[in-house]
């Protein structure tokens, strides 16, 4: 459960850091969005060292799999766009590899 709660928190951190930069350069929002984007980014890059894997490239490919998933769910309560079928079905074959990638036997 915790590695859980670690994946979604440096999503949300990674997306909302990206998101300040997307609302400077896109949306015109004024250059101070920068710092807590930059905040937010550094966040997210310290929360990943916290999984407990001893490979980072396990972890990162892991992170892939709940990042799009919070990505679609920052789609429908920030952007206020609701996913579609095609995205949950993308998302959904996300989750499964991530589930084999962190969880799978290793031998």
């Amino acid at each position: 459960m915790k590695t859980a709660v670690i994946y979604i928190g440096a999503a949300f951190a990674e997306i909302a850091g990206c998101f300040a930069f997307w609302g400077w350069l896109r949306l015109g929002k004024p250059i101070a969005w920068l710092l807590p984007g930059l905040l937010a980014l550094i966040l997210f890059a310290y929360l990943l060292t916290l999984v407990p894997t001893d490979a980072a490239g396990r972890a990162y490919a892991t992170y892939g799999g709940i990042y799009i998933v919070a990505s679609l769910v920052w789609l429908w309560l920030v952007e206020s766009t609701a996913p579609d079928r095609w995205d949950i079905a993308g998302a959904s074959l996300c989750l499964i590899g991530a589930a084999v990638i962190l969880w799978g036997p290793r031998g």
